[in-house]
């Protein structure tokens, strides 16, 4: 529940008395406690998900909430009439679980931490990202999410934009900035120090790590757990709902990211960099965008927002520049970004496509798909030629020499790019009983195709 302080004038009282009396909302008038001969203190509590609506009436009443207004926590509430309005807002038909604008503000910058404390713990989480992600351990990954202060500055931002406050955008947009910035130089240096000290080998091919290669390949699922971890943030922002929970996820769109940023930089792989670098861009404006979206789907408006204005006139583009300028910049890295990302997500399914189609052979049944990884088209850009890597499972000691040049010669007809390929065999025997049944099943399929069915053997992926 919320108690409001509200200091109102006394042209203004009678109407205010008129929306708390018209609601049954117990309160109290105060006038020997303030300066002002011309003000009184108005003070009633609230359950919280009935603020914003009783905020509204007041503001709608002719009430000035500007000049002071406190709305601050407490425990319970013994009047006359608090029982109704909890039946009415918290479990009956006008119930909502959205905030006031003053307390979204206001929870927003209580995530806000001073400078030092958020880069520097900036810098603690990527290092451990980075550990993490060499060890290709996923526990200390989740470990490196837990302590990222990614949550706050995010939030921040999408209030600012949605309420048009200045201050805010600015204070977000420049933590997120400087502190992933700074993420990337404390595991690009963490990285240096391990390869130079011989810690990790230098010759390590950190891009066949499982925790980097999951990062070093922008696609549309990725994206998805940027969107939704913002969203998310935003929702629990504006539903009194704890995003300390949510801060992990937004924490695991970004900061594994930004700590791949790193190890690529030090291991000198730009295909490892690049590739994270677009995630981490295109992941972290996803975040911003989502939590922006949904607050103002709830209806998270600046305070003087009047939609009769809204005209695309010299004077509303003046007014809301903040939240139009950030919108914009947002909006405009996402299309640059996200089109990178779409040529990656074609480029990828152009490859898949001619991998499957080349397991499709007789020649190949016996061979079983495991994984498919495939390096940024990007890194051609800077003189590298993209690699393919292809994981099968294979009959123990049987050969398939130039397999290699086959999977390439299809996978440059389909995507019209030039790549290598590398292929992996992961050598498997099986019983005797076990490999009459794959005969057997063979032979039925041959049967079913030979008459147009569907065979029984699933084409793996």
């Amino acid at each position: 529940m919320r108690l409001i302080k509200l200091l109102v004038s006394e042209d203004s009282l009678d109407s205010a008395l008129d929306v708390l009396e018209g609601e049954n909302i117990d309160h109290i008038v105060t006038k020997e406690a303030t300066e002002r001969r011309d003000t009184v203190l108005v003070e009633f509590p609230l359950p919280t998900q009935a603020v914003e609506y009783v905020m509204n009436q007041l503001r709608d009443a002719g009430v000035d909430d500007r000049e002071y207004t406190i709305i601050s926590s407490a425990e319970t509430a013994k009047t006359q009439n608090y029982h109704e309005l909890e039946e009415r807002f918290v479990a009956g038909v006008e119930e909502d679980d959205s905030v006031a604008p003053e307390e979204i503000r206001a929870k927003a910058l209580d995530m806000h931490r001073t400078a030092f404390t958020y880069y520097a713990m900036t810098v603690f989480s990527a290092i451990v990202a980075a550990a993490g992600l060499l060890l290709d351990a996923p526990a200390v990954v989740v470990g490196a999410m837990v302590i990222a202060p990614q949550v706050g500055s995010a939030l921040i931002a999408s209030v600012g934009m949605a309420l048009d406050d200045r201050r805010m955008i600015w204070l977000g947009f420049r933590d997120q900035f400087v502190g992933l910035g700074l993420a990337i130089v404390g595991a690009f240096a963490f990285g240096l120090s391990l390869k130079h000290g011989q810690i990790v080998t230098s010759v390590l091919d950190v891009s066949t790590v499982g925790q980097i290669s999951k990062r070093i390949s922008p696609g549309l699922l990725s994206i998805t757990v940027a969107f939704c971890a913002g969203a998310a943030g935003a929702f629990g922002l504006a539903t009194a709902l704890p995003v300390s929970l949510v801060g992990v996820m937004i924490a695991a769109a970004l900061i594994p990211a930004a700590a791949a940023v790193g190890i690529g930089l030090a291991w000198g792989l730009p295909s490892v960099a690049l590739g994270a670098l677009v995630l981490l861009v295109v992941n972290a404006v996803a975040v911003n965008l989502a939590g922006f979206v949904v607050l103002w789907y709830f209806g998270y408006r600046p305070i003087d927002w009047d939609e009769d204005d809204i005209g695309g006139t010299r004077e509303t583009l003046r007014r809301y520049a903040p939240t139009i300028v950030g919108l914009t910049v947002l909006v405009s890295t996402f299309v640059v970004a996200g089109g990178l990302v779409a040529a990656e997500v074609s480029f990828t399914n152009g490859v898949n496509t001619a991998v499957e189609d080349v397991m499709q052979n007789d020649q190949y049944e016996d061979l079983e798909l495991t994984s498919v990884q495939t390096e940024v088209q990007l890194a051609r850009h800077v003189g590298e030629t993209p690699e393919v890597t292809i994981v099968l499972n294979r009959p123990a000691d049987e050969p398939y020499p130039g397999l290699a040049d086959v999977f390439k010669q299809r996978i440059v007809d389909e995507t019209k790019r030039d790549v290598d390929v590398s292929v992996q065999f992961n050598d498997v025997q099986t019983t005797s009983s076990t490999r009459n049944e794959q005969v057997s099943e063979r032979r039925e399929n041959e049967r079913l195709e030979s008459v147009g069915l569907p065979t029984r053997r699933p084409r793996h992926l």
